[in-house]
C-alpha cells in the first residue's frame, strides 16, 4: 500500500543544532539546547495528558525559563526572542530535500505534521526551502491535542482525506513514532545521532539513520 507520508518537522527535517550559538552565548554551554528541548517536550506532554491545553510556543518559553532557573540565571527578553526567532529559521538537514524530491518523484503524497503552530511551521518550511514539497503543512495545534495524542494523527488523516492506516509517520522521536503506531498508522523511525529506540516498544518496519535511507525503504515497501 502506498501510504501518505507525514513528516515531523523539528529534529526530523530541521537541524536544531543551529540554535547552539544562542545557548553558548546565554548559558555558556551549547549542549544546554538539548536539555531545553527535552524540558519543553516534558511540559507539552504533561499538559496534553492532564490539561489544560497550551500552545507549543508557550512550552518553548516556559522550558527556557525553567532551564535558566536550574542554573540560577534569567534569560533576557532579547535572548528569548533571538532563540525563538532562530527556531523559525532552522536549516534542513542535508539529506532532507533530495530524499523528499525522490519520494515525490516516486508518486508519494507528502505532508508535514508538527506540534508547533501553523504560523511557525509555515515560516520554518519556507526558510528551509521545503515548503514546495509538501501537499499540506499540518499542525496539531489546530485540534488542540499535541502529538503523541492519538487525536493529532487522526486529525491529520482527516485533513488528508485518508484513514489512519494509510498514513506513514516519519519522525526522529520515539514518542512520535509510537504515538502514530498506537493510533493505527504505519511509521518510520529516523535514527539521527542520539535518537535511540526504546526496547520496551514494538519497532516500526522501517528504521534508518537518515531520510535518504528512509526514502529508499519506503519506495521498496510501500510502492
Amino acid at each position: 500500500m502506498k501510504h501518505v507520508l507525514v513528516f515531523d518537522v523539528n529534529e526530523t527535517l530541521l537541524d536544531m543544532s543551529a540554535l547552539d550559538p544562542h545557548f553558548q552565548r546565554v548559558f555558556g554551554d551549547a549542549s544546554v539546547r538539548v536539555e531545553w528541548f527535552q524540558t519543553m517536550l516534558q511540559s507539552a506532554f504533561l499538559t496534553t495528558i492532564t490539561g489544560p491545553y497550551k500552545p507549543f510556543g508557550d512550552h518553548f518559553r516556559a522550558a527556557l525559563a525553567i532551564t535558566a532557573l536550574r542554573r540560577d540565571l534569567r534569560v533576557s527578553p532579547e535572548d528569548e526572542r533571538a532563540i525563538l526567532a532562530g527556531v523559525r529559521t532552522l536549516p534542513a538537514h542535508p539529506d532532507v530535500r533530495p530524499a523528499l524530491e525522490r519520494l515525490r518523484g516516486a508518486g508519494f503524497r507528502l505532508a508535514a505534521l508538527t506540534n508547533s503552530t501553523a504560523e511557525v511551521e509555515e515560516a520554518q518550511l519556507r526558510s528551509a526551502d521545503l515548503a514546495d514539497l509538501f501537499e499540506k503543512a499540518l499542525s496539531a495545534d489546530t485540534g488542540k491535542r499535541l502529538k503523541p495524542a492519538p487525536e493529532a494523527y487522526a486529525n491529520a488523516a482527516r485533513e488528508l482525506g485518508v484513514p489512519n492506516k494509510e498514513i506513514r509517520m516519519v519522525a526522529a522521536h520515539v514518542w512520535d513514532v509510537q504515538g502514530a503506531m498506537r493510533a493505527g498508522c504505519a511509521a518510520a523511525f529516523v535514527e539521527r545521532p542520539g535518537a535511540v529506540w526504546n526496547p520496551l516498544l514494538d519497532r516500526p518496519d522501517i528504521v534508518e539513520p537518515d531520510i535518504g535511507a528512509i526514502a529508499e525503504q519506503v519506495i521498496a515497501i510501500d510502492r
